[in-house]
């Protein structure tokens, strides 16, 4: 079975396409074939993921597969949520990962609450019309360190401490990242549903 990846990202194409091989999947990215990225104007991580997946499967004809990820800091009240590879601009400040930490960590400068979690949503439809999208979310928690610490990895990796692994998820093997992660987690909750909705696999 085809599923359209509302995505351009090669790594994301990668990890999504070992996780869903058992289930004899095959992804493409949108990009492959000519679709443009659709808006993301929702609050919410399933708002945005929805949004994309509908996008996807209207432009191509097929089943589309997309996802919405971040980070959510508990202090900020759950920022920078949806918006957290962009979120140094909301502050007059250049899009990249080095703007975003330290935006990041001069918002929570003095704060003792560094409780924070990794956020993915991922969703998949039949068809743009599909009344019943599956959807799975996946969280990863930790907590955000004070300075820099990993060279792996991308995005707010590099502050993202795991307790109980002892390590950011910037100083992670990427296998063991991909193991772990909330996007690993949302995949493997995703692959249930298509075994007991869609039959597949």
């Amino acid at each position: 079975m085809q599923l359209v990846l509302a995505s351009n990202n090669a790594k994301k194409l990668l990890e999504l396409q070992a996780l869903f091989a058992p289930l004899g999947v095959e992804l493409l990215t949108q990009g492959s074939l000519g679709i443009p990225e659709a808006e993301e104007p929702f609050a919410s991580f399933v708002e945005n993921a929805l949004a994309k997946a509908r996008h996807a499967a209207a432009a191509s004809g097929l089943p589309a597969l997309a996802d919405d990820s971040g980070l959510a800091v508990e202090a900020l009240g759950g920022a920078p949520g949806v918006l957290s590879a962009r979120y140094a601009t909301l502050f007059g400040r250049p899009k990249s990962d080095a703007e975003n930490n330290a935006v990041l960590l001069e918002k929570l400068a003095g704060q003792a609450d560094r409780r924070a979690r990794f956020v993915c949503a991922l969703v998949a439809v039949r068809s743009a019309e599909d009344p019943e999208p599956l959807v799975a979310m996946g969280r990863w928690q930790g907590e955000i360190l004070a300075e820099l610490k990993g060279e792996g990895g991308f995005g707010y990796d590099p502050l993202m401490f795991i307790p109980e692994l002892g390590q950011t998820v910037a100083e992670l093997a990427s296998a063991e990242k991909n193991r772990l992660s909330h996007r690993a987690l949302a995949a493997a909750d995703l692959a249930r549903q298509m075994r007991e909705v869609w039959h597949l696999g």
